[in-house]
């Protein structure tokens, strides 16, 4: 017979081993989640009627804590995707086609170096940083649910890869594929990166300021207008008993306001090309068993780095290790007629971070002013408007002093001193301009030499690579309106300015397609087959909107037009429309609108289809590529493409599966500002808040959005209880 205690020992040593199986809380990880609980009991959020989070906490920390806390609750997806893309590691998700873009953004991003910056930066930044991870990660904790793709633990050191909010970074501009031929050709050698089409939508963003005199109240007015790819960015509000009350814009994952205002000021930023980026061709020799590059009368070794990358492939983990070549210009990137090519461009991390967060809280252009002297928004022109009555604008922030002797839009050579840069300008030697008789500024990715009309700077005043813009339809349009004697209000701001449904880029070729129809010899069949087209073209005022049919027509014909305008050498400079109607022949616009009205036929039944049966807006999934499909429901959309010069953009396309077009960039966020004594605002966003498709606020906004029906913004408190739909602490559910 066997003793009970033999019983109770083996049932002791299985309550033992069990407990060893079960992974108990370490005393870090209390701390973790009792600081998190500590950081949510000072932070409230309120949600108001489209799910705009409205957040306030004792500090700063408090508010960036409880504000990347409600974007994870919007779409953790794209938070965490910014920073897997910003980290070079998307191969590890995606698999072993993004390798080389992991690689680009790995010339940049050195988790050590970040690390270091992290420790070095200044004691409040940090705190930001510390809640920023914080906050991602009490929402992970607090939503098991959630599966990140990669990161399961945020850093507050990864704050730092991503300091710039732009939808496109100054790395961007370099070629994956051609980093691939330089640096790794035969590993994967049918592998073809898709890269990024910079001539293509987005084309950037509007920005209008307007000054008191102009404006019907005597308070200056600020057009927030950003063309991103949809959902992009979302709407917030952050509030702190330190000095912090920002609204606009934030970059997924960011935590500062990209785009939006205050109680003082607004600032809205513009895509421009102010030259901030170069490329050398550098002499290389090998030598004693190193590469090196000749500099002046001496010969520098190459630093070599190797990077390592990991990626997934068949379900797999894979490693790859590549040798990267640096110069004192920066790291090689091609080679180009037997040269390698370096290339040269900001690298601020924690500067960049500090301009991005600090001008939010500015209270004055003074203030303003200083934190644009960190020199580091280095890929966009700024537009400024405050409660003084200034409008200011800024073109370049970050631009490298240069000898102007050399052509800075290309290649220069690496070997010869001087072509190094030679410090930064001071802002005041960049085209600046700040309250100007004109009484309005616009930039619209156009020619800053046209920002005041008539009134502009010339261009001749200022070195070639201050400014390598072009006109553009945008730009000539907003300047036809801006010069028209009138009284703004935020409404006529928003209707007769933002939203204008001019599309000038077909004002001089209308005209020649005219003329080339009516020269047309009788016997051609496409006398009477293009008739109606021609005519409707010809009695069309120019408008974009749903019903027009002269609308369908023009797009379709345009596109035909700038197709063929690709085999034109057209100089850098040129306005695109102008040269077109003077160099395409008579035959190529009367071939292209021949093309044009087949497509129309072909695709929708008749050629004189209203633009709005074309032109559509949906959103069916969150999927940060979109997906359409033509037999779900849409909505029609009057606007257009900024390239035709639409104010109001709206990148749209047929893909595939479709016959229709549907929208995915250029109108996103969208803010018209006032500033006096109190700071009032409207908003519309592309869609809604949050990217959950179960959501009330996933497509809440699309009607309103499509009508151009703006939202009044809650920014002083009573506002925001008042209209609040939800108040809730972070952590609750």
């Amino acid at each position: 017979m066997i003793h009970p205690s033999y019983f109770q020992k083996i049932l002791l040593l299985v309550v033992i081993f069990c407990c060893s199986l079960i992974t108990f809380p370490s005393i870090a990880q209390l701390s973790d989640v009792q600081r998190w609980e500590q950081r949510a009991s000072q932070v409230e959020i309120f949600r108001d009627g489209f799910g705009v989070p409205h957040i306030y906490g004792k500090t700063d920390a408090d508010a960036v804590f409880g504000m990347i806390y409600a974007q994870c609750e919007d779409d953790f997806n794209r938070v965490e995707m910014n920073y897997i893309t910003a980290m070079g590691r998307m191969a590890e998700v995606e698999g072993v086609k993004e390798l080389y873009a992991d690689f680009r953004m790995k010339l940049y991003i050195d988790e050590a170096v970040v690390k270091k910056e992290y420790q070095q930066a200044p004691e409040w930044l940090k705190q930001l940083m510390d809640a920023w991870a914080d906050g991602i990660n009490f929402f992970l904790h607090t939503h098991p649910e959630v599966n990140p793709k990669l990161i399961t633990k945020f850093e507050p050191w990864m704050a730092l890869t991503f300091s710039e909010g732009s939808i496109g970074g100054d790395i961007e501009t370099i070629s994956v594929n051609q980093l691939k031929a330089f640096y790794d050709k035969e590993f994967q050698a049918s592998l073809v990166y898709q890269e990024r089409n910079f001539d293509e939508e987005p084309k950037g963003s509007n920005g209008f300021a307007i000054a008191p005199q102009l404006s019907s109240t005597g308070n200056a007015l600020l057009m927030i207008n950003p063309h991103t790819s949809f959902y992009f960015r979302p709407e917030v509000h952050m509030v702190s008993e330190e000095g912090l009350n920002a609204y606009g814009a934030v970059t997924w994952g960011q935590f500062f306001i990209y785009q939006g205002f205050n109680e003082y000021n607004g600032w809205m930023h513009t895509s421009a090309k102010a030259d901030a980026i170069d490329h050398f061709a550098l002499t290389v020799e090998q030598r004693n068993g190193r590469y090196h590059y000749k500099f002046g009368e001496e010969w520098r070794p190459l630093m070599e780095k190797p990077i390592a990358l990991t990626y997934k492939e068949d379900g797999r983990q894979f490693k790859r290790t590549i040798t990267a070549y640096y110069s004192h210009h920066g790291p090689v990137i091609r080679e180009e007629d037997g040269k390698w090519v370096a290339i040269a461009l900001m690298v601020e991390r924690e500067k960049a971070l500090t301009q991005s967060y600090l001008r939010t809280k500015t209270t004055n252009h003074q203030e303003f002013r200083a934190i644009m002297d960190l020199k580091t928004n280095s890929s966009n022109s700024t537009m400024y408007a405050d409660r003084d009555g200034n409008i200011v604008y800024y073109h370049g922030n970050f631009v490298p002093r240069r000898d102007p002797s050399f052509d800075w839009r290309g290649v220069v050579d690496g070997s010869n001193p001087a072509t190094d840069w030679q410090g930064l300008h001071d802002v005041s030697e960049l085209l600046y301009l700040e309250n100007p008789m004109t009484g309005w500024i616009q930039h619209c990715n156009s020619d800053p030499f046209n920002a005041l009309g008539k009134a502009s700077p010339k261009r001749s005043d200022f070195p070639a690579y201050v400014a390598w813009d072009v006109e553009n339809a945008r730009g000539i349009n907003a300047v036809r309106i801006l010069e028209q004697p009138r009284k703004w209000t935020i409404e006529s701001m928003i209707y007769e300015l933002a939203y204008d449904p001019h599309i000038v880029a077909f004002e001089p070729l209308v005209p020649v397609l005219k003329k080339a129809f009516d020269e047309l010899p009788v016997s051609d069949p496409r006398k009477s087959q293009l008739q109606s087209a021609v005519d409707t073209l010809v009695a069309w005022d120019l408008k974009t909107h749903v019903n027009s049919v002269a609308t369908s027509v023009a797009v379709f014909w345009g596109n035909q037009l700038m197709g063929m305008g690709r085999g034109l050498d057209r100089p850098w400079d040129a306005y695109v429309f102008d040269y077109l109607a003077e160099h395409l022949t008579q035959k190529q616009l009367i071939d292209a609108l021949d093309k044009a009205v087949a497509k129309l036929g072909e695709d929708f039944g008749q050629w004189n289809t209203p633009w709005g049966e074309i032109n559509r807006f949906q959103r069916v999934t969150n999927a940060i590529q979109g997906k359409f499909y033509d037999e779900l429901p849409s909505l029609p959309v009057g606007f257009n493409s900024s390239m035709w010069g639409s104010l109001a953009a709206y990148g749209s396309r047929a893909y595939p599966n479709t016959k229709r077009f549907y929208g995915n960039v250029g109108n996103s966020f969208v803010a018209a500002v006032e500033f006096g004594e109190k700071v009032k605002a409207k908003s519309i966003l592309a869609g809604g808040q949050s990217g959950n498709p179960f959501s009330p606020h996933f497509v809440d906004q699309a009607e309103m959005y499509t009508q151009a029906q703006f939202k009044d913004v809650f920014y002083y408190r009573e506002d925001v209880e008042q209209h609040a739909r939800k108040k809730y602490k972070p952590g609750q559910r």
